[in-house]
């Protein structure tokens, strides 16, 4: 049967199916550090500082100033998960949290009744380019779920499943692939009940060799986000790199590899089924519960700002860590 329902261009971001609200890939060839964490000044010459998302020269500053990254921006009503293969993020929240990981590690952030944070990727290296692979995903909360306490939360890649098969390797971000089960996601994640069958797995499969997907247990939305390599085929149905595929997730999927290895990020679980309003980074079930959110933001700053600046970055020789709400460090 065929197991292919539809399939689109990758854009930024990309298209996603519920449980899921927003997906973005960031390849950015960062350049040699300036000393300070950033790009050389003369480098930043012609950009648009403060909504610099054009590719110049290999890489964006986003709304980074003088480092590249997102400065203090609130969240209510889902979760953010964001797996950096390459390069680093350092984080910072109103929680009074903060981290600096990369290199393969994942952090999981339920933003609830409503969290500040920023997300900035610092060059640490100044005799070398500092490249950047970074996913965000945006994973829904259920109206029972919209107001939980915020949470924090580092998977760090050490403790994360690899599954290496003869011509695949699987990065068990969230779910269970054939018997290998993913580290707990936050608590009150829509991916904490198993019945939810939430899975976020990137897969990475070597050129001219098949793969299979193995069915979800139970009804899902399941898409595949192809986003490098050369081609891959679904029977006699070619699909080119940048192109997401909307898959039956109730039959196993097997696709061929072209001549080069090819990488995928897959995005699988159960509906909500509930209406979604959405605002910037407000995700609600009704406007006025937008509205709402807006209004206390303005009142509240959700627990204002702790840090010194809205682009916080932390020591330059401070290795991958975590520091949680309650005052808990764990350095990796």
């Amino acid at each position: 049967m065929n197991t292919v329902l539809s399939t689109f261009p990758l854009g930024f971001p990309w298209q996603t199916q519920d449980p899921f609200l927003f997906a973005v890939y960031h390849l950015d060839h960062y350049p040699k550090g300036n000393g300070e964490m950033g790009p050389d000044p003369k480098l930043l010459e012609g950009r648009n500082i403060g909504n610099d998302f054009t590719i110049k020269d290999g890489w964006r500053m986003y709304h980074g100033s003088t480092i590249p990254g997102f400065p203090y921006h609130p969240h209510r009503g889902f979760e953010t998960i964001t797996i950096v293969n390459k390069g680093f993020c350092d984080h910072s929240d109103s929680l009074g949290a903060a981290g600096r990981f990369g290199e393969g590690d994942v952090q999981w952030m339920t933003a609830g009744r409503g969290v500040q944070h920023s997300e900035m990727f610092p060059l640490l290296k100044d005799d070398s380019e500092n490249p950047l692979e970074l996913f965000q995903i945006w994973l829904n909360l259920p109206k029972a779920d919209k107001f939980v306490d915020p949470h924090f939360k580092m998977l760090w890649h050490e403790d994360i499943p690899i599954i290496e098969e003869e011509n695949a390797k699987i990065k068990v971000i969230a779910g269970n692939f054939k018997g290998n089960q993913a580290n707990e996601p936050a608590p009150n994640s829509w991916a904490a009940k198993g019945e939810n069958d939430v899975a976020v797995w990137n897969i990475h499969v070597d050129a001219n060799t098949e793969f299979t997907l193995p069915k979800a247990s139970t009804e899902v939305t399941r898409t595949l986000y192809f986003y490098e390599g050369s081609e891959i085929y679904f029977g006699v149905k070619k699909v080119n790199p940048n192109f997401g595929v909307v898959l039956d997730g109730l039959q196993d999927t097997t696709f061929k590899v072209g001549n080069k290895q090819a990488h995928l990020l897959m995005l699988q679980g159960k509906p909500i089924g509930e209406p979604v309003a959405k605002y910037g980074p407000f995700v609600m079930n009704t406007e006025e519960e937008i509205q709402q959110a807006m209004d206390e933001y303005r009142v509240t700053q959700f627990g204002g700002w702790p840090w010194p600046y809205p682009d916080n970055v932390h020591e330059k020789e401070k290795g991958r860590f975590a520091k949680y709400p309650d005052g808990k460090l764990v350095d990796k």
